[in-house]
């Protein structure tokens, strides 16, 4: 009984370790970050980044609503030249807890030793922030999470803005 009350708590464990988004960024630290005020996107790159055109739009509508919620306008001769592109890939997560429980299981109702397998597809979004003067690499920030695959257009969408929202919360880097 007392496996029971701790599966709803089990299951929001898991939804919850799901939904997030893992973020890291780099940075040039001999950068200053506060003379970039305009930005433009590097088309070149994101027309190679191999996603549906519908995916792209979204992430770079994302994009571009953080960077002007930061202040950035869009530019014909930006300072910065922004480029994106994923990786994903099918994850398998085995969870076993080595004790007997009777539960509800993909092809019965009975005993269940512990063990629960998830299926996702991770992917992997990378903002890179190219200095437009030098061409070189200023900012680049990396977010991973599990994707939304239901085909729910809505639910990608959040998804999307989710992710974006992680990796652009750390941009400029903070200064030690």
């Amino acid at each position: 009984m007392k496996a029971l009350k701790l599966l709803p708590l089990a299951l929001l464990f898991m939804v919850a370790s799901c939904s997030s988004v893992r973020v890291e960024s780099d940075y040039d630290t001999n950068t200053d970050f506060s003379k970039y005020k305009t930005y433009a996107f590097y088309k070149k790159g994101i027309d190679k980044v191999e996603i549906s055109d519908l995916d792209k739009k979204r992430i770079l509508k994302a994009v571009e609503s953080e960077l002007e919620s930061k202040g950035f306008t869009k530019s014909e001769k930006p300072d910065l030249l922004v480029n994106i592109f994923t990786k994903s890939r099918e994850k398998v997560d085995i969870f076993n807890n080595n004790s007997m429980h009777f539960g509800w299981h993909p092809w019965y109702y009975g005993p269940n030793f512990g063990m629960h397998i998830s299926k996702y597809t991770e992917g992997t979004l990378f903002i890179d922030l190219i200095d437009a003067n030098k061409k070189e690499l200023a900012w680049q920030g990396i977010g991973s999470g599990a994707l939304n695959t239901t085909g729910n257009v809505a639910k990608k969408e959040e998804r999307i803005k989710e992710f974006v929202a992680e990796i652009m919360a750390k941009y400029p880097p903070e200064r030690k």
